[in-house]
């Protein structure tokens, strides 16, 4: 029985360190990228250098497209859209699957509010450290917040979505407390 307990600490030890240590870090430069997205069914050419020109940028990595998790992070930050903007914030998700999947998923999960980006090859999702460890055709769900000039001010791993959009408006509103921009 404590054999067990202990294995089962150090298992969950040795998991958090890993999830802690998957994703870049704060005050990393956010590795540009240029992929494929769809917004509500239509297909364009994202590039994080040309969003982070209008403001900061969310980006999350999920495993899946239509799994539960996914669908579940993709309502919520549907849902909290309006917020994102607000603090002049692009939100985008990226994941491995092709862009015909990702068409009917930017429609009816994604709500037609934001895009998602199709990294089939998980190229990006390697840049950023965030493909799941035990499951390396799929990215882990990561989300990031970079901030204009590139940097990356935010990072948190957790493959249970509930959090990724709190936490990712909260940094989003402390950086900007900290660094107001002029207003008209």
């Amino acid at each position: 029985m404590l054999a067990r307990l202990i294995a089962a600490t150090v298992l969950a030890a040795a998991a958090a360190m890993a999830v802690a240590s998957a994703a870049l870090g704060v005050g990393t430069k956010a590795p540009d990228f240029t992929l494929q997205a769809s917004l509500g069914g239509t297909v364009y050419t994202f590039n994080l250098a040309d969003a982070l020109r209008k403001g900061p940028v969310v980006l999350y990595f999920y495993p899946a497209a239509f799994t539960p998790g996914c669908t579940i992070e993709a309502h919520d930050f549907a849902a909290a859209i309006d917020r994102f903007k607000a603090l002049g914030a692009t939100v985008i998700g990226v994941s491995h699957d092709t862009i015909a999947t990702l068409n009917r998923f930017s429609v009816s999960e994604c709500r037609k509010k934001f895009p998602v980006a199709a990294d089939p090859q998980l190229q990006v999702a390697r840049a950023y450290d965030a493909v799941l460890p035990a499951h390396t055709a799929y990215a882990n769900r990561t989300s990031y917040v970079i901030v204009p000039d590139g940097t990356i001010v935010y990072t948190y791993t957790n493959l249970d979505p509930s959090q990724h959009v709190a936490n990712t408006l909260a940094a989003l509103r402390g950086w900007e407390l900290a660094h107001p921009s002029p207003r008209p």
